[in-house]
């Protein structure tokens, strides 16, 4: 399954309790339709004493959210619509911009 975001981008959430706020894609889940983004939807965990923590305790992590609450946000700092198209010079198709018409790597 394609989706319009990949790992890497700068993202911001549409809904939500994060709403407005924007962070780097961490990981993606494309069977699970869901990413991690870089300080949003932040959660508490409870930790056990472990031999990789030793004291336990909570710890505050980034939970996934759903692929249809984030968008894209372009160089010139807009969120923005993704379309994919043939590049002339590589034969290859390219994610760009719908708002500007610019390439997104």
């Amino acid at each position: 399954m394609k989706l319009h975001i990949k790992k890497g981008d700068i993202v911001k959430v549409m809904a939500g309790d994060s709403k407005g706020s924007t962070g780097r894609v961490l990981v993606v889940y494309p069977s699970k339709c869901r990413a991690i983004v870089e300080g949003v939807n932040k959660v508490k965990k409870h930790s056990k004493p472990s031999p990789k923590n030793t004291q336990g305790g909570i710890i505050e992590k980034e939970a996934s959210i759903h692929i249809s609450n984030l968008m894209v946000v372009d160089s010139k700092g807009n969120t923005t619509r993704i379309g994919r198209k043939l590049d002339e010079k590589t034969s290859k198709l390219v994610r760009y911009s719908k708002k500007s018409g610019e390439v997104i790597k």
